[in-house]
C-alpha cells in the first residue's frame, strides 16, 4: 500500500518525543487490522523497518524514527510518501 501522510509527534503538546504517522483508515484491513505488528516499507523511497500500534479511536500509527526521517529527507510536520507492508510473524 502507498499513501501520503504528515509526520507528527505522538504527544504534540510535548513538542518532542516519539514521531508517528496515522495509517489511513482505508488501509487498515489490508495491513491486518488494529493491532501491533512489525512492518517494512519506504519513506520517500528510502527503505525502513518499524512497528505499527493501535492509537485509540480506531487509529493505527506507524513509529517514525529520526533515522527514517533523515534517510527519507523528511521531518516532523512535513508530508511524506509512504509504502508499507506487514512483516509476517515467524511460524
Amino acid at each position: 500500500m502507498r499513501f501520503t501522510a504528515t509526520i507528527r509527534y505522538w504527544r504534540p503538546e510535548q513538542g518532542g518525543g516519539l514521531a508517528v504517522i496515522d495509517i489511513p483508515p482505508d488501509h487498515l484491513a489490508e495491513l491486518g487490522g488494529l493491532r501491533q505488528m512489525r512492518v517494512r516499507g519506504t519513506i520517500n523511497g528510502a527503505e525502513f523497518q518499524s512497528s505499527v500500534m493501535p492509537a485509540g479511536a480506531g487509529r493505527l500509527t506507524l513509529s517514525v524514527t529520526k533515522a527514517m526521517m533523515k534517510s527519507g529527507g523528511a521531518e516532523v510536520g512535513t508530508a511524506a510518501e509512504f509504502g508499507v507492508e506487514r512483516i509476517a510473524p515467524p511460524e
